[in-house]
């Protein structure tokens, strides 16, 4: 339901190339990454990010739901902007909703809880704080298990998680956000080979990217070091891979050379509105 870094496309003050074309009409916005999981057989849906782009991304899952109800769940990956200020939304100035559930790991939830704005929602139990466990499974339904599971981030404030996501047939990873694919403890080539769909941070295309910033400040894997590293796995494995999480100033957020070099090599780019059968 959306595939942009935490800000969205455009992004404010920004007079590149690419949020110009939108300034300019050229271009339609792009909502901040978040995906949406829809059980078709109780109704139910549950919300994965609660970004700043809340309101929109939730009328797209309830119509794709056929629902009016509220989320069943809310997970949160981390504390940066992109993945929980949207929660401002179900509070008392706006939905004043009822109970909420947010699934969140132990940082996260104290963050939440001692914090304000998000301390009041809270306090008027607008949402239900659940604390979850790193490689702990949530059961959702029968057949619908999700597992959160740290990976190596700026935990300013919280942890961060990335989450898998299996039913009986099929399995997905959700990893928004991440340093370096080669500091955490894991092999992320091993969790493609585990999975039926990845989808993975792909915040800058290369280090070129932020003229005037330090981009060593702000880590996360390039697309160029992640399609390096995937090179040698099959055509069935590449098919695998979906990329997300474009930085405004990203090519791959639009229609450009370097998205169709991409996909030429064999993976995917995510785009808004797509769906995948899990079942």
């Amino acid at each position: 339901m959306g595939i942009a870094q935490d800000a969205g496309f455009p992004q404010a003050g920004c007079e590149k190339e690419n949020c110009k074309l939108y300034w300019e009409g050229k271009e339609e916005k792009r909502n901040a990454t978040s995906l949406g999981l829809i059980d078709h057989s109780s109704g139910k849906y549950w919300l994965f990010e609660a970004t700043p782009d809340f309101k929109f991304q939730l009328r797209q899952i309830q119509q794709i739901a056929r629902s009016s109800e509220n989320p069943s769940g809310i997970f949160l990956t981390h504390a940066h902007i992109g993945h929980y200020t949207g929660l401002m939304h179900v509070g008392h100035e706006v939905m004043g909703a009822s109970g909420i559930p947010v699934y969140t790991m132990p940082r996260m939830k104290n963050y939440l809880e001692t914090n304000g704005p998000w301390k009041q929602l809270v306090d008027y139990e607008n949402i239900a704080l659940l604390q979850i466990k790193a490689d702990s499974v949530v059961q959702l339904s029968e057949s619908i298990k999700v597992t959160p599971f740290l990976v190596p981030h700026r935990d300013e404030y919280s942890e961060t998680v990335g989450y898998k996501i299996e039913t009986e047939n099929k399995s997905l990873l959700f990893i928004p956000d991440i340093n370096k694919w080669g500091i955490w403890e894991r092999s992320i080539i091993e969790e493609i080979f585990k999975v039926d769909y990845a989808f993975l941070d792909a915040t800058f295309f290369d280090s070129d990217e932020l003229p005037g910033r330090n981009i060593s400040e702000i880590p996360h894997p390039f697309v160029e070091e992640s399609i390096d590293l995937f090179q040698d796995l099959t055509a069935e494995e590449k098919q695998k891979v979906y990329f997300i999480h474009f930085n405004h100033t990203n090519p791959l957020i639009l229609e450009s050379p370097e998205r169709k070099e991409v996909e030429t090599l064999g993976f995917k780019v995510a785009y808004e509105g797509m769906k995948i059968e899990l079942e």
